[in-house]
């Protein structure tokens, strides 16, 4: 007996190895930029800056025998990590088909319902001014847009119920002492030109005053040469006194000069329930395309960072990146 059982093992062993063998192949991608950024401000002390893009992306897919896609992708980011010593950050394995949609596991980097619009309309200027030394830092505006789902989490597409129209749903379970979340949102392109999203995600943490929701709304609408963008976020946690309730506005007007160029207007307004004076942010951006390069330029300004009013409080941002795609 223990001899059939050996070979048994054996055999599985074997049949492990060959379907291992058979697996599908990775291939690498990544992206060339330089960059160089600044900030000024009344006692801020963050000089000038250069980086690089520093992510490599490793992919594959194939299509099974029944129909459905599989797809799985790991990030290597230097910048960006997972929690971990390693350098090792998204990744995720994705199952699609025409008729059932696209279902997403996220190790790591996934997203909530909410999390996958919450971007400003004028692009999270905010975050340029995350952090800083001085008064000027931003601490609010990412509660503001709520817990977004992180490692482990399920994200589900639809694919279109009708023409242009299709609906998200997330999902997150609780572990030991932490939050479980869910979501749903639906995202609306039926119209030339238009976009409308809007999603929800309820938070269910340890303690029912850790609890909340949040919600994102956005819509776009292009036509010729313009495009106008609106953002509304809002988060609602119910035991935190107002300190963690938030609501985050923004508006954006993009204009193509030609095929080369394009500018964009962009303004923020980031509102904390416990604080009487609002965050704001506006800022305009260039870009320049030709031959495969991309010349960009910004410049962002910040009113009441932290929520005050004092001289430390204002803050000016500056940007100059080039890409190369080959």
């Amino acid at each position: 007996m223990n001899k059939f059982k050996k070979i048994g093992l054996t055999a599985l062993a074997a049949s492990l190895v060959s379907v291992s063998a058979n697996a599908g192949a990775l291939t690498a991608s990544g992206s060339a930029s330089m960059n160089t950024e600044g900030h000024s401000g009344s006692s801020l002390n963050k000089g000038t800056t250069f980086s690089m893009a520093n992510s490599v992306v490793l992919a594959g897919s194939g299509e099974l025998d029944n129909g459905l896609t599989v797809s799985v992708s790991f990030e290597l980011d230097q910048s960006d990590v997972d929690g971990t010593n390693s350098s090792f950050d998204s990744h995720s394995v994705t199952v699609s088909s025409d008729g059932m949609g696209t279902l997403t596991l996220a190790g790591h980097g996934g997203s909530s319902a909410t999390s996958a619009i919450d971007t400003t309309a004028a692009g999270d200027m905010w975050d340029n001014f995350d952090a800083l030394a001085n008064g000027a830092s931003i601490t609010f505006a990412a509660g503001a847009k709520g817990q977004g789902v992180d490692n482990n989490a399920l994200f589900y597409k639809s694919p279109d119920l009708m023409d242009g129209l299709n609906i998200t749903a997330s999902y997150n379970p609780q572990g030991a002492n932490a939050s479980s979340e869910a979501g749903y949102g639906f995202n609306y392109t039926g119209v030339e030109g238009l976009s409308l999203s809007y999603a929800k995600t309820d938070i269910e943490a340890a303690t029912t005053a850790a609890s909340g929701d949040n919600t994102a709304m956005k819509a776009s609408y292009a036509y010729g040469p313009v495009t106008v963008s609106y953002s509304d976020m809002e988060a609602e946690v119910a035991g935190a006194a107002d300190a963690l309730d938030g609501n985050s506005t923004s508006y954006a007007v993009s204009y193509t000069v030609s095929d080369e160029i394009s500018v964009t207007y962009g303004s923020e307004t980031h509102d904390q329930g416990n604080k009487t004076v609002d965050m704001e942010v506006e800022g305009i951006s260039v870009a320049y395309t030709a031959g495969g390069m991309t010349i960009t330029g910004k410049m962002q300004s910040l009113d009441n960072g932290d929520f005050a009013t004092g001289t430390t409080n204002d803050a000016d941002y500056w940007a100059l990146g080039a890409s190369f795609a080959f």
